[in-house]
Protein backbone atom coordinates (compact mmCIF):
# COMPACT_ATOMS: atom_id res chain seq x y z
CA UNK A 1 0.00 0.00 0.00
CA UNK A 2 1.27 3.44 -0.88
CA UNK A 3 1.73 5.81 2.03
CA UNK A 4 1.59 9.61 1.81
CA UNK A 5 5.36 9.82 1.28
CA UNK A 6 5.18 7.46 -1.71
CA UNK A 7 2.24 9.35 -3.16
CA UNK A 8 4.10 12.66 -2.78
CA UNK A 9 7.21 11.21 -4.41
CA UNK A 10 5.17 9.80 -7.25
CA UNK A 11 3.51 13.14 -7.69
CA UNK A 12 6.86 14.90 -7.88
CA UNK A 13 8.12 12.38 -10.44
CA UNK A 14 5.02 12.88 -12.59
CA UNK A 15 5.38 16.66 -12.31
CA UNK A 16 9.03 16.43 -13.38
CA UNK A 17 8.16 14.16 -16.29
CA UNK A 18 5.38 16.46 -17.45
CA UNK A 19 7.59 19.54 -17.18
CA UNK A 20 10.34 17.80 -19.12
CA UNK A 21 7.89 16.77 -21.82
CA UNK A 22 6.56 20.32 -21.91
CA UNK A 23 10.10 21.65 -22.42
CA UNK A 24 10.65 19.22 -25.29
CA UNK A 25 7.30 20.12 -26.78
CA UNK A 26 8.12 23.81 -26.52
CA UNK A 27 11.39 23.36 -28.39
CA UNK A 28 10.20 20.49 -30.55
CA UNK A 29 12.01 18.81 -33.42
CA UNK A 30 14.70 20.86 -35.14
CA UNK A 31 16.50 20.06 -38.39
CA UNK A 32 19.94 21.62 -38.76
CA UNK A 33 21.89 21.66 -42.02
CA UNK A 34 25.31 20.07 -41.66
CA UNK A 35 26.95 21.96 -44.52
CA UNK A 36 29.70 20.28 -46.49
CA UNK A 37 32.73 22.17 -45.19
CA UNK A 38 34.59 21.87 -41.91
CA UNK A 39 33.57 25.02 -40.03
CA UNK A 40 29.90 24.48 -40.83
CA UNK A 41 30.12 20.81 -39.77
CA UNK A 42 31.59 21.93 -36.44
CA UNK A 43 28.91 24.56 -35.90
CA UNK A 44 26.05 22.19 -36.71
CA UNK A 45 27.31 19.60 -34.24
CA UNK A 46 27.93 22.15 -31.48
CA UNK A 47 24.39 23.44 -32.01
CA UNK A 48 23.03 19.90 -31.80
CA UNK A 49 24.72 19.19 -28.47
CA UNK A 50 23.84 22.51 -26.85
CA UNK A 51 20.22 22.53 -28.07
CA UNK A 52 19.63 18.91 -27.06
CA UNK A 53 21.44 18.91 -23.72
CA UNK A 54 20.82 22.51 -22.70
CA UNK A 55 17.37 23.22 -24.11
CA UNK A 56 15.79 19.73 -24.39
CA UNK A 57 15.34 19.99 -28.16
CA UNK A 58 15.19 16.98 -30.46
CA UNK A 59 17.79 17.76 -33.12
CA UNK A 60 18.53 15.96 -36.38
CA UNK A 61 21.33 16.88 -38.78
CA UNK A 62 20.78 16.78 -42.54
CA UNK A 63 23.41 17.14 -45.28
CA UNK A 64 23.62 20.62 -46.76
CA UNK A 65 25.39 23.05 -49.08
CA UNK A 66 24.85 26.75 -49.70
CA UNK A 67 22.51 26.75 -52.69
CA UNK A 68 20.72 23.47 -52.01
CA UNK A 69 20.10 24.22 -48.34
CA UNK A 70 18.81 27.69 -49.10
CA UNK A 71 16.54 26.39 -51.87
CA UNK A 72 15.07 23.76 -49.54
CA UNK A 73 14.51 26.24 -46.73
CA UNK A 74 12.98 28.72 -49.14
CA UNK A 75 10.56 26.31 -50.83
CA UNK A 76 9.94 23.58 -48.24
CA UNK A 77 10.66 25.28 -44.92
CA UNK A 78 13.30 22.64 -44.09
CA UNK A 79 15.83 22.39 -42.61
CA UNK A 80 15.07 24.80 -39.77
CA UNK A 81 18.61 26.14 -39.39
CA UNK A 82 21.52 26.90 -41.71
CA UNK A 83 24.28 27.66 -39.20
CA UNK A 84 26.80 29.14 -41.66
CA UNK A 85 25.13 30.47 -44.81
CA UNK A 86 27.43 32.54 -47.02
CA UNK A 87 24.80 34.80 -48.50
CA UNK A 88 26.59 36.58 -51.38
CA UNK A 89 25.51 33.83 -53.76
CA UNK A 90 21.85 33.82 -52.61
CA UNK A 91 21.44 37.41 -51.51
CA UNK A 92 18.55 38.46 -53.78
CA UNK A 93 16.19 35.52 -53.07
CA UNK A 94 17.17 35.55 -49.38
CA UNK A 95 16.25 39.21 -49.04
CA UNK A 96 12.90 38.46 -50.70
CA UNK A 97 12.26 35.59 -48.29
CA UNK A 98 13.20 37.73 -45.30
CA UNK A 99 10.94 40.55 -46.50
CA UNK A 100 8.13 38.00 -46.84
CA UNK A 101 8.80 36.71 -43.33
CA UNK A 102 9.40 33.09 -44.34
CA UNK A 103 13.09 33.14 -43.42
CA UNK A 104 14.98 35.12 -40.80
CA UNK A 105 18.57 35.97 -39.94
CA UNK A 106 19.10 34.75 -36.39
CA UNK A 107 22.70 35.94 -36.40
CA UNK A 108 24.34 38.31 -38.88
CA UNK A 109 27.89 37.42 -37.87
CA UNK A 110 28.35 33.93 -36.34
CA UNK A 111 32.10 33.95 -37.06
CA UNK A 112 34.40 36.96 -36.69
CA UNK A 113 37.35 37.86 -38.93
CA UNK A 114 36.10 35.90 -41.92
CA UNK A 115 36.30 36.73 -45.56
CA UNK A 116 38.12 36.44 -48.84
CA UNK A 117 41.15 38.34 -50.00
CA UNK A 118 44.84 38.33 -50.91
CA UNK A 119 47.39 36.95 -48.46
CA UNK A 120 51.10 36.65 -47.74
CA UNK A 121 52.93 34.40 -45.21
CA UNK A 122 53.73 35.77 -41.76
CA UNK A 123 57.48 35.45 -42.31
CA UNK A 124 57.15 37.64 -45.42
CA UNK A 125 55.19 40.26 -43.50
CA UNK A 126 57.80 40.21 -40.72
CA UNK A 127 60.79 40.45 -43.06
CA UNK A 128 59.14 43.22 -45.08
CA UNK A 129 57.06 45.38 -42.74
CA UNK A 130 56.64 47.89 -45.55
CA UNK A 131 54.25 45.45 -47.28
CA UNK A 132 51.07 46.53 -45.57
CA UNK A 133 48.70 46.66 -48.57
CA UNK A 134 48.15 45.02 -51.94
CA UNK A 135 49.44 48.22 -53.54
CA UNK A 136 52.70 47.80 -51.60
CA UNK A 137 53.11 44.19 -52.72
CA UNK A 138 52.39 45.00 -56.36
CA UNK A 139 55.44 47.28 -56.33
CA UNK A 140 57.70 44.30 -55.44
CA UNK A 141 57.24 41.46 -57.95
CA UNK A 142 60.91 40.62 -57.35
CA UNK A 143 60.02 39.26 -53.90
CA UNK A 144 57.59 36.67 -55.34
CA UNK A 145 59.40 35.21 -58.37
CA UNK A 146 57.53 32.87 -60.69
CA UNK A 147 59.17 29.43 -60.93
CA UNK A 148 59.07 29.33 -64.72
CA UNK A 149 60.00 32.97 -65.25
CA UNK A 150 61.77 34.42 -62.19
CA UNK A 151 61.85 37.84 -63.83
CA UNK A 152 58.11 38.02 -63.14
CA UNK A 153 56.21 38.00 -59.87
CA UNK A 154 53.68 35.21 -59.31
CA UNK A 155 50.17 35.92 -58.11
CA UNK A 156 48.28 32.68 -57.38
CA UNK A 157 44.61 32.90 -58.26
CA UNK A 158 41.61 30.55 -57.98
CA UNK A 159 41.29 27.45 -60.16
CA UNK A 160 39.28 27.84 -63.36
CA UNK A 161 35.58 27.30 -62.72
CA UNK A 162 35.55 28.95 -59.31
CA UNK A 163 33.63 32.23 -59.10
CA UNK A 164 36.61 33.98 -57.53
CA UNK A 165 38.72 33.14 -60.59
CA UNK A 166 36.86 35.76 -62.62
CA UNK A 167 37.11 38.39 -59.90
CA UNK A 168 40.82 37.82 -59.38
CA UNK A 169 41.49 38.02 -63.11
CA UNK A 170 39.59 41.30 -63.35
CA UNK A 171 41.35 42.77 -60.31
CA UNK A 172 44.70 41.65 -61.77
CA UNK A 173 43.78 43.71 -64.83
CA UNK A 174 42.39 46.60 -62.80
CA UNK A 175 45.64 46.95 -60.87
CA UNK A 176 47.59 46.75 -64.18
CA UNK A 177 49.67 43.95 -62.68
CA UNK A 178 50.89 42.46 -65.95
CA UNK A 179 52.55 45.74 -66.95
CA UNK A 180 54.01 45.98 -63.43
CA UNK A 181 55.84 42.67 -63.77
CA UNK A 182 53.36 40.04 -62.59
CA UNK A 183 51.98 36.75 -63.92
CA UNK A 184 48.56 35.35 -63.05
CA UNK A 185 49.09 31.74 -61.91
CA UNK A 186 46.23 29.23 -62.16
CA UNK A 187 46.90 26.46 -59.58
CA UNK A 188 44.72 24.02 -61.51
CA UNK A 189 42.59 22.83 -58.60
CA UNK A 190 41.73 23.47 -54.97
CA UNK A 191 44.42 20.99 -53.97
CA UNK A 192 46.86 22.83 -56.20
CA UNK A 193 46.03 26.13 -54.51
CA UNK A 194 46.51 24.56 -51.08
CA UNK A 195 49.76 22.92 -52.13
CA UNK A 196 51.12 26.14 -53.58
CA UNK A 197 50.63 27.95 -50.28
CA UNK A 198 51.77 25.05 -48.09
CA UNK A 199 55.01 24.40 -49.95
CA UNK A 200 56.00 28.05 -49.97
CA UNK A 201 55.27 28.60 -46.28
CA UNK A 202 56.95 25.39 -45.12
CA UNK A 203 60.05 26.19 -47.18
CA UNK A 204 60.21 29.76 -45.88
CA UNK A 205 59.53 31.18 -49.34
CA UNK A 206 57.41 34.19 -50.19
CA UNK A 207 53.90 33.61 -51.56
CA UNK A 208 51.19 35.96 -52.76
CA UNK A 209 47.71 34.84 -53.67
CA UNK A 210 44.00 34.46 -53.05
CA UNK A 211 42.48 32.53 -50.15
CA UNK A 212 39.70 32.80 -47.60
CA UNK A 213 39.03 32.38 -43.88
CA UNK A 214 38.04 30.56 -41.73
CA UNK A 215 40.10 27.70 -43.14
CA UNK A 216 42.58 25.21 -41.76
CA UNK A 217 45.49 26.55 -43.81
CA UNK A 218 44.99 30.16 -42.76
CA UNK A 219 44.87 29.01 -39.14
CA UNK A 220 47.77 26.57 -39.48
CA UNK A 221 50.14 29.04 -41.12
CA UNK A 222 48.79 32.22 -39.50
CA UNK A 223 48.67 33.88 -42.91
CA UNK A 224 48.53 37.67 -43.17
CA UNK A 225 45.54 39.14 -44.98
CA UNK A 226 46.41 42.33 -46.83
CA UNK A 227 44.43 45.52 -46.91
CA UNK A 228 43.98 46.37 -50.58
CA UNK A 229 44.96 50.01 -50.08
CA UNK A 230 41.95 51.18 -52.09
CA UNK A 231 38.28 51.49 -51.11
CA UNK A 232 35.54 49.10 -52.17
CA UNK A 233 34.36 50.16 -55.61
CA UNK A 234 30.70 49.50 -54.89
CA UNK A 235 28.26 46.65 -55.30
CA UNK A 236 27.09 47.70 -58.78
CA UNK A 237 30.56 47.59 -60.36
CA UNK A 238 31.58 44.53 -58.34
CA UNK A 239 28.58 42.46 -59.35
CA UNK A 240 28.16 43.97 -62.81
CA UNK A 241 31.79 43.87 -63.90
CA UNK A 242 34.44 42.49 -61.52
CA UNK A 243 32.49 39.28 -60.90
CA UNK A 244 31.69 38.81 -64.60
CA UNK A 245 33.62 37.12 -67.39
CA UNK A 246 33.19 40.18 -69.59
CA UNK A 247 34.45 43.25 -67.75
CA UNK A 248 35.69 45.83 -70.22
CA UNK A 249 36.94 48.42 -67.77
CA UNK A 250 37.57 46.88 -64.33
CA UNK A 251 38.30 49.33 -61.54
CA UNK A 252 40.67 48.75 -58.61
CA UNK A 253 38.80 47.71 -55.47
CA UNK A 254 39.12 46.07 -52.12
CA UNK A 255 37.33 42.72 -51.84
CA UNK A 256 33.60 42.84 -51.28
CA UNK A 257 32.55 42.11 -47.72
CA UNK A 258 31.76 38.45 -47.16
CA UNK A 259 28.50 38.07 -45.30
CA UNK A 260 27.69 34.96 -43.33
CA UNK A 261 24.43 34.52 -41.46
CA UNK A 262 22.76 31.89 -39.34
CA UNK A 263 19.41 31.64 -41.12
CA UNK A 264 16.29 30.06 -39.61
CA UNK A 265 12.77 29.33 -40.82
CA UNK A 266 9.72 31.22 -39.64
CA UNK A 267 8.45 27.99 -38.09
CA UNK A 268 11.49 27.74 -35.82
CA UNK A 269 11.28 31.40 -34.88
CA UNK A 270 7.64 30.96 -33.83
CA UNK A 271 7.77 27.48 -32.31
CA UNK A 272 11.33 27.07 -31.07
CA UNK A 273 10.99 29.44 -28.17
CA UNK A 274 12.83 32.66 -27.43
CA UNK A 275 15.63 30.78 -25.65
CA UNK A 276 16.62 28.94 -28.84
CA UNK A 277 16.58 32.15 -30.87
CA UNK A 278 18.62 33.95 -28.19
CA UNK A 279 21.18 31.13 -28.17
CA UNK A 280 21.63 31.34 -31.94
CA UNK A 281 21.88 35.13 -31.73
CA UNK A 282 24.57 34.96 -29.03
CA UNK A 283 26.55 32.15 -30.67
CA UNK A 284 29.61 33.89 -32.16
CA UNK A 285 32.89 32.07 -32.84
CA UNK A 286 36.04 34.21 -32.64
CA UNK A 287 37.92 33.78 -35.92
CA UNK A 288 41.15 32.69 -34.24
CA UNK A 289 39.36 29.97 -32.26
CA UNK A 290 37.54 28.74 -35.35
CA UNK A 291 40.77 28.53 -37.34
CA UNK A 292 42.36 26.64 -34.44
CA UNK A 293 39.52 24.13 -34.49
CA UNK A 294 39.86 23.69 -38.26
CA UNK A 295 43.55 22.92 -37.79
CA UNK A 296 42.56 20.34 -35.17
CA UNK A 297 40.07 18.77 -37.57
CA UNK A 298 42.63 18.62 -40.36
CA UNK A 299 45.50 17.27 -38.26
CA UNK A 300 43.33 14.63 -36.57
CA UNK A 301 40.97 13.86 -39.44
CA UNK A 302 38.23 14.68 -36.95
CA UNK A 303 34.55 14.69 -37.89
CA UNK A 304 32.26 17.56 -37.02
CA UNK A 305 30.86 15.50 -34.14
CA UNK A 306 34.32 14.80 -32.70
CA UNK A 307 35.41 18.40 -33.16
CA UNK A 308 32.27 19.65 -31.39
CA UNK A 309 33.18 17.68 -28.26
CA UNK A 310 36.76 18.94 -28.46
CA UNK A 311 35.53 22.52 -28.80
CA UNK A 312 33.14 22.25 -25.87
CA UNK A 313 35.83 20.66 -23.68
CA UNK A 314 38.65 23.06 -24.57
CA UNK A 315 36.86 26.35 -25.24
CA UNK A 316 34.43 26.80 -22.32
CA UNK A 317 35.36 30.47 -22.08
CA UNK A 318 33.91 30.94 -25.56
CA UNK A 319 30.69 28.93 -25.53
CA UNK A 320 29.62 29.57 -21.93
CA UNK A 321 29.15 33.23 -22.84
CA UNK A 322 26.44 32.16 -25.28
CA UNK A 323 24.18 30.50 -22.71
CA UNK A 324 22.86 30.81 -19.16
CA UNK A 325 24.70 29.22 -16.23
CA UNK A 326 21.98 26.58 -15.99
CA UNK A 327 22.37 25.57 -19.63
CA UNK A 328 26.16 25.62 -19.35
CA UNK A 329 25.98 23.22 -16.40
CA UNK A 330 23.73 20.80 -18.31
CA UNK A 331 26.02 20.80 -21.34
CA UNK A 332 29.18 20.42 -19.24
CA UNK A 333 27.65 17.47 -17.40
CA UNK A 334 26.59 15.79 -20.66
CA UNK A 335 30.03 15.94 -22.32
CA UNK A 336 32.09 14.67 -19.40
Amino acid sequence: MLNKKHIKAAGLAITFLLSSNAAIAKCGDIQIAEMNWASAELMANVDKIILEEGYDCNVSLVPGATTTTFASMNTKGQPDVAPELWINGVREPLVKAMDAGTLHSANGGPITDLGEGWWIPPHTAKAHPELKTVLDVIKRPDLFPDKEDPSKGAFVTCPAGWGCQLTNANLFKAFDMENKGWKLINPGSGAGLDGSMSKAVERGQNWFGYYWSPTALIGKYNMTKLDFGVPFVGSEHWGGCLAKEECANPQPSSWTESEVHTVITDKLKKNGGSEVSNYLKNRVYPGADMNEMLVYMGDNQASGADAAIEFLLTKPDVWKSWVSNDVATKVKTAIK
